[in-house]
C-alpha cells in the first residue's frame, strides 16, 4: 500500500491536531485530576464534525473511512486518553447499532442528536463473568406482550452514568441467542449502579449496569430476528480494534514527546541527559516502536477502507500498538525518573491511561489466540 496521507487525511489530521494543542491538552491535567467528564470539550467534538465522521452524510455524517477516523482519534487520545475513550464510544460501540438496525423514529430522537452531541450512548456486553467469552453472557430477555423482559447485571460500561441510551447484549428466547436491544434510560428497571475507580482515564466514568424486569418494547429490539447479535458484533470487532490502536498511538505519541522535551532539558553532570548513550537508547527504541505500531493500525484501517479482509491485521495492530505505547510510556517515565512518578509532569497520567487501551476490544492473549488461529488456517 502508499502510506502517504491524502490532502484530505493530511486536512483532517492536521486539524485535530491544532485542537488537540490549543483546547485538549491545556485542560488534560484538570480535568483528569478533578475526575470530572470534560463535556465542553465533548460537544466542541461534535461541532467539529467528530461524532459523525463513520456515517454517510445523509444520516447527518460525513462519510470518512477509518483511515481518516483513526487520525483523528490518535489526536485526541494525545491530549486526553479520556476524552478520546468517550468520543470512540459515541462515534462507533455507542451509535453504531442504532444505524444498522434502528427504526427511523430511534434514528430521530437518539441516533441524529447522538451525532450531535446532544445525546450520549454506551454499549452494554461485559458482565462480571462474561468478557471476552460471549457465550458466557447471562442476562436474558424474556418474550412477553409487547417486547421483551430483560434481566440480568453488566459492568464496565463505559460512559454509563452520563448515556440517554444503552445498547444492549443479552440471551433472548427459549433459545438463549445473542440478541441485540436498545434501552433508554427512562425505562423502569434499568439501574445505573455504582461507578468503578480506575487506575487511569479518571475523567471516563465507568459503572455497573442493572436490569430488574426492565421491559424493552420490540421497536427496540434493535435485531432483525432472535440470536443474530453475534454476527453483527464480530462484523464490529475489527474496528474497535483498530481504533483502540489508535488511542495507543496518540498516547504513545504523547509520551515520547515528553520524554524527549525532558531529556534536552535535563542536566547531570554538566550536560543534558539526552547526550548519554543510555537515554539515546531508550529514545531510538521508543521512536522505532512508535513508527512501527503507526504503520500496522494505518494498514488495517486501510485494509477495511479498501473493503479487503483485515480479521487478522486488526487484531495484529492493537495487539503491537497497545503494548508498544505501554513499553513506551513506561520507558518515559524512566527517563523522567523521579519525575516520571510525580503529579507535576504528564508522563504518570500517561502511565497510568495506556492501560486502559490493553483491555478494551479484547485482551493481548485473546488477540495472540485469534492471530495464531488465523496464521494456522
Amino acid at each position: 500500500m502508499n502510506f502517504d496521507l491524502t490532502e484530505e487525511q493530511r486536512a483532517i489530521r492536521d486539524a485535530f491536531a491544532r485542537f488537540c494543542d490549543e483546547r485538549i491538552a491545556p485542560q488534560a491535567a484538570a480535568i483528569d485530576e478533578a475526575h470530572a467528564f470534560p463535556r465542553a470539550l465533548f460537544q466542541e467534538l461534535a461541532g467539529l464534525g467528530f461524532f459523525g465522521m463513520r456515517y454517510p452524510e445523509d444520516v447527518g455524517g460525513s462519510g470518512t473511512g477509518l483511515t481518516e477516523f483513526a487520525l483523528a482519534l490518535a489526536e485526541i487520545a494525545r491530549g486526553s486518553m479520556s476524552l478520546a475513550g468517550a468520543a470512540a464510544m459515541q462515534s462507533l460501540m455507542g451509535t453504531k447499532f442504532l444505524h444498522m438496525l434502528g427504526n427511523e423514529d430511534i434514528a430521530l430522537r437518539l441516533f441524529k442528536p447522538a451525532l450531535r452531541g446532544e445525546k450520549i450512548g454506551a454499549i452494554c456486553m461485559t458482565e462480571p463473568n462474561a468478557g471476552s467469552d460471549l457465550g458466557g453472557i447471562a442476562t436474558t430477555a424474556k418474550p412477553v406482550d409487547g417486547g421483551y423482559v430483560l434481566n440480568g447485571q453488566k459492568t464496565w460500561i463505559t460512559s454509563a452514568p452520563l448515556a440517554d441510551f444503552f445498547t444492549v447484549f443479552a440471551k433472548a428466547g427459549e433459545a438463549r441467542k445473542l440478541t441485540i436491544f436498545l434501552v433508554e434510560k427512562h425505562f423502569k428497571g434499568l439501574t445505573v449502579g455504582r461507578e468503578i475507580h480506575k487506575m487511569g482515564v479518571w475523567a471516563l466514568p465507568t459503572s455497573e449496569v442493572a436490569f430488574d424486569d426492565c421491559f424493552v418494547p420490540l421497536s427496540h429490539r434493535l435485531s432483525r430476528e432472535e440470536g443474530d447479535g453475534e454476527a453483527h458484533l464480530r462484523k464490529t470487532l475489527a474496528e474497535i480494534r483498530i481504533i483502540t490502536g489508535a488511542m495507543a498511538l496518540g498516547v504513545a505519541r504523547a509520551a515520547l514527546a515528553a520524554a524527549v522535551a525532558y531529556a534536552a532539558e535535563r542536566k547531570q553532570f554538566g550536560k543534558p541527559i539526552n547526550r548519554f548513550q543510555a537515554i539515546q537508547f531508550k529514545l531510538a527504541e521508543m521512536a522505532t516502536e512508535l513508527e512501527a505500531a503507526v504503520h500496522l493500525v494505518h494498514y488495517a484501517a486501510w485494509l477495511h477502507d479498501a473493503g479487503r479482509p483485515h480479521h487478522k491485521e486488526a487484531a495484529m495492530a492493537k495487539l503491537n500498538a497497545t503494548e508498544a505505547a505501554a513499553r513506551i510510556c513506561d520507558q518515559a517515565a524512566r527517563v523522567l525518573a523521579s519525575y516520571g512518578y510525580a503529579m507535576d509532569y504528564p508522563v504518570q497520567r500517561y502511565l497510568r491511561d495506556v492501560r486502559f487501551t490493553l483491555i478494551g476490544g479484547g485482551t493481548s492473549e485473546i488477540l495472540k489466540l485469534i492471530i495464531a488461529k488465523e496464521v494456522a488456517s
